[in-house]
């Protein structure tokens, strides 16, 4: 599985570049910046981010802006950054979705040590804990109770091997590299089938409906695989 993404949105450069260079002393290597609203929400979408770092107030608009866009589509935790320290702008940060409200000044390093906080409750592994997984099982990645070995053969659900087929183990892979987003179905048969999307509606709702089967608890009330009506499939780590 991939390492954990960041996505850092906001306009002072020095800042970002501070925030960077704290995440990449705690391992992290996949980490992008934008400095605007809008350049904000075109990274997002193209770089699929696991967690976004969000400036409150940004030349083009508030993030709070950026972060109900997020939430249309996506369970990524959110991080907010602001110069307000009024508590009426912290709650409204928390109530529009965001997971957590950072009040300038602070130290980059108390925002590396958030970031691993609420990625762990997302379901990630943090840096060192996923490489220490990987020593120990041949690379083996964990998200939630699952795990993919670095091949993307086999799929365990508690320490237990799946009865995948190899579509279902491509579905389960594309899902643990990105928990929490939603995944259209034209991006999911892309992925798996390798082929344009182009009337296999049936087809892939046929292998979802299966995968269900044998990976949730109670299938006909799905609770890590969620339809969401228009939009696709979103897969939601426990």
């Amino acid at each position: 599985m991939d390492k954990p993404r960041i996505l850092i949105v906001d306009d002072e450069k020095d800042l970002c570049s501070l925030i960077k260079t704290a995440l990449q002393k705690e391992g992290f290597s996949e980490i992008e910046m934008a400095g605007t609203v809008e350049e904000g929400w075109k990274k997002f979408n193209d770089f699929m981010p696991n967690i976004v770092i969000l400036d409150v107030m940004l030349p083009d608009g508030e993030g709070y802006d950026l972060c109900k866009k997020i939430r249309e589509i996506s369970r990524v935790p959110v991080l907010f950054l602001s110069a307000k320290t009024e508590e009426v702008d912290k709650i409204l940060g928390l109530a529009i979705g965001g997971d957590d409200y950072i009040s300038k000044p602070f130290s980059p390093k108390e925002v590396a040590f958030r970031v691993k906080a609420q990625l762990r409750r997302a379901g990630y592994s943090t840096v060192g804990e996923s490489t220490a997984t990987s020593n120990k099982n041949e690379k083996v990645i964990s998200v939630g109770s699952f795990s993919i070995n670095h091949e993307e053969t086999e799929v365990l659900k508690d320490g237990k091997m799946l009865e995948l087929t190899a579509k279902e183990v491509g579905l389960m892979a594309c899902f643990m590299r990105n928990p929490n987003h939603i995944l259209s179905k034209e991006t999911l048969f892309n992925k798996v089938w390798g082929e344009e999307f182009y009337g296999a509606d049936n087809t892939l709702m046929v292998h979802i409906r299966r995968l269900r089967e044998k990976i949730e608890d109670t299938p006909s009330k799905p609770t890590f695989i969620i339809t969401v009506k228009g939009l696709g499939y979103r897969f939601i780590p426990k």
